[in-house]
């Protein structure tokens, strides 16, 4: 009988033995597939994020094209601006370069008919022009201005004016000095160049453009108050005249 029992319960055991497997497998199943389901889900929160990161970046690269291109436009539109501004200050000098020589064309026989009458004026001239070396060297300073050399013509002047005080071409010398002086964009030694024409000589026919040139000069040297007292004395002194209109003119600007 105790023999027979035992045999019922191995016999129960081997089969209960399978059953208990398969339990025990299921579990271990659910076990890998939920840590499936956690590192799926991990994955796609780091896709999202990844996602995100790529446009705040896609967004900066466009932000900083678009940045780029702004900036490219503005540089093109201050080459465009100085661009036209050196083409005006280009034409500005050859305007003023004309005006002196057509200013000078128009002098120039005015000139020499006054330094005729000077030289016979002067005793001892024996009714002769002026000596042959001082025209000689005012011409040759006068032929560099022409030439634009302009640096070698105002010290050509100056060393004219030191050599030959008392010359009758002194109210020339010192105006063509102060235009080369000018042109040479040397405003420091234009100033005196022209208030020496006109101190001794101010009633010269090139005393008017003295004036307006003096005038340019001391605005150039952020002078802007001796600049603008230059030009009222000017359209006071020589009312009519080309410098006084353009006197007037330049005031308007500098109000």
């Amino acid at each position: 009988m105790l023999k027979t029992a035992s045999c019922l319960l191995g016999g129960l055991l081997l089969v209960n033995s399978p059953a208990s497997a398969g339990l025990f497998a299921d579990d271990d199943a659910r076990k890998q597939v939920q840590q499936l389901e956690l590192r799926v889900i991990q994955l796609e929160q780091r896709l999202a994020e990844a996602e995100i990161q790529n446009k705040l970046v896609v967004r900066s690269i466009l932000d900083l094209q678009m940045q780029l291109e702004m900036q490219a436009a503005e540089m093109r539109k201050q080459r465009g601006q100085f661009e036209e501004f050196w083409h005006a200050l280009q034409e500005a000098e050859k305007r003023q370069k004309d005006f002196y020589t057509d200013l000078d064309a128009r002098l120039r026989p005015l000139e020499s008919s006054m330094a005729g009458g000077m030289a016979r004026a002067m005793p001892g001239a024996g009714g002769s022009a002026a000596p042959v070396d001082e025209n000689r060297a005012f011409e040759t300073a006068y032929s560099l201005y022409r030439a634009e050399k302009y640096p070698d013509a105002a010290n050509a002047f100056s060393q004219f004016a030191q050599q030959y005080p008392q010359s009758v071409h002194e109210a020339n010398v010192y105006y063509w000095m102060g235009n080369a002086y000018f042109l040479s964009k040397d405003y420091a030694n234009a100033v005196p160049a022209y208030r020496i024409l006109l101190d001794k000589h101010g009633d010269h026919p090139r005393a008017p453009d003295s004036m307006l040139n003096l005038a340019e000069s001391q605005l150039l040297l952020k002078q802007k108050t001796n600049a603008k007292t230059t030009l009222k004395q000017l359209v006071a002194r020589f009312p009519g005249s080309d410098a006084s209109d353009k006197a007037k003119k330049r005031l308007a600007t500098l109000k």
